[in-house]
């Protein structure tokens, strides 16, 4: 990414913020705006950056808002009521609150989890409709649709470009963790396609996650969603060889894992354990952060992480999560127990491609190797990542 690049997704919510507190047409100022970065995108690396880059944007986006009006004769009457800025005047109006504002107005509660996701991602992330559609290997048809529906929906909604009242607030933050959070997760392992980790997710979740902090700092679980995500990150340089084949926790070099994030994540989760509520983001960064600090596998903690699942599990359960504490619960009190557990989980994870991989490992610790092979083989056959496919395959071979 270029330094034009990275201004252009620190100002992009910044602009949309400054214009949408005059207009309030959520669905139309987003496509001025992202008009005026593709503008910018072209014309900056020949021309130069703008003295006032923000400024630039934000007379270029307003003037093609009012093309937009002026082209719907039903909105002529709005003209009068507009103004642009002139490109050489920095812009007056504050925008430190426009991330966090258009965070949650992305993740209104109208919107399904896969809309909030595109939404935030274009109008908060400034990615194009097309990188979208790269990311989560889609056609850019079908973003742009979803992204299309998600504005119309906040417009016929009645949303305005302002803080919910405080007895939402709560509620409407935790589904933009929530939404962080997959952005996150798809971009560190990706559900499908030929590579494991999709960096430019990753990135821009933890930008997203960065600013969110910074806003809200007394908020316990977005320091706690901070933490998970860098401490995660930390290990993304030894995860897959220079194939790109996936390479697990256990056979890591730890050598090349992210020393400075590390020690920036595990600051970070302490100081939050210590001051703040405690919530499921929180205990998820403890947990990465006992996996970054153990210096080989063998020396990882694995009776604190299971004690830190099973605390997990009664603040968030949930059917990942219980596979995570199984899992640890082997490492601590052997395969034998674990699987018995995992007995009762096949139901509400039926087909995940990672109940088979986890029972796999299980039986192959326990001295089963013929039905471990196959509970790979049918693990290889669920998942459609194709690094985990071959691992997976690789591990059935290796017990043939």
């Amino acid at each position: 990414m270029t330094e034009i690049d990275r201004l252009l997704r620190d100002l992009a919510p910044q602009v949309l913020g400054a214009l949408l507190r005059t207009a309030g047409d959520f669905e139309t100022t987003e496509d001025a705006v992202q008009e005026a970065l593709l503008a910018a995108a072209l014309q900056w690396p020949v021309d130069g950056v703008p003295q006032h880059p923000k400024a630039w944007l934000i007379t270029v986006a307003d003037r093609r808002r009012i093309e937009i009006w002026r082209s719907e004769s039903a909105r002529r009457r709005r003209e009068d009521v507009t103004s642009t800025l002139p490109a050489d005047e920095p812009d007056p109006r504050s925008g430190i609150d426009d991330t966090l504002t258009l965070l949650l107005l992305c993740c209104h509660p109208s919107l399904t989890p896969l809309s909030q996701v595109a939404l935030t991602l274009r109008a908060v992330g400034g990615l194009t409709t097309a990188e979208i559609a790269s990311a989560f290997l889609v056609p850019e048809s079908t973003i742009g649709q979803r992204i299309s529906r998600a504005k119309q929906r906040i417009r016929a909604s009645g949303a305005r470009f302002r803080l919910p009242p405080a007895a939402e607030f709560d509620e409407r933050i935790a589904a933009v963790r929530q939404v962080l959070y997959l952005i996150f997760t798809e971009g560190s392992t990706a559900s499908s396609g030929s590579s494991l980790q999709r960096v430019e997710l990753t990135d821009e979740a933890i930008r997203l996650t960065r600013q969110l902090h910074s806003r809200i700092p007394e908020d316990g679980e977005v320091a706690g969603l901070l933490a998970l995500m860098v401490l995660t990150d930390a290990r993304r340089p030894a995860r897959t060889r220079a194939d790109g084949a996936l390479v697990p926790l256990a056979l890591q070099d730890r050598r090349r894992w992210d020393a400075a994030a590390i020690a920036e994540g595990t600051a970070l989760i302490s100081a939050t354990l210590a001051t703040a509520v405690v919530g499921p983001f929180q205990l998820q960064a403890a947990i990465a952060a006992l996996h970054d600090e153990a210096p080989t596998a063998a020396d990882t903690d694995w009776p604190q992480i299971h004690g830190l699942y099973l605390l997990l599990e009664r603040l968030a359960p949930g059917p990942m999560i219980t596979l995570n504490r199984i899992v640890a619960q082997s490492m601590v009190l052997g395969p034998s127990s674990a699987i018995e557990d995992l007995d009762g989980l096949s139901d509400s994870l039926s087909g995940h491609h990672r109940v088979h991989a986890v029972r796999a490992h299980l039986l192959e610790q326990s001295g089963d190797p013929a039905a471990a092979r196959s509970e790979y083989q049918r693990a290889a056959r669920l998942t459609r990542s194709i690094p985990e496919q071959r691992y997976l395959e690789a591990q059935a071979s290796r017990l043939a």
